[in-house]
């Protein structure tokens, strides 16, 4: 018989993969604007893909969108 207790585990992330979805809607919705002809509204979605895969989460205000897309 033991006498510890069993050790408390949890999830380190989301198992959902929301955050990974995510960055690759955006890349390809860049690469698919490039393809297009459509190349300023492309380089506004890299932003995004930048600022996420720095470890930002997608901006809730207008003031933190601006700031992301560098207006």
């Amino acid at each position: 018989m033991s006498n510890q207790r069993p050790g408390r585990t949890h999830r380190a992330t989301a198992g959902d993969n929301r955050g990974m979805g995510t960055i690759a809607f955006f890349k390809q919705a860049a690469i698919a604007l490039n393809e297009a002809g459509y190349e300023d509204p492309a380089f506004y979605f890299e932003q995004v893909v930048d600022h996420l895969r720095s470890g930002g989460s997608l901006p809730t205000t207008q003031r933190e969108v601006e700031k992301v897309l560098g207006l």
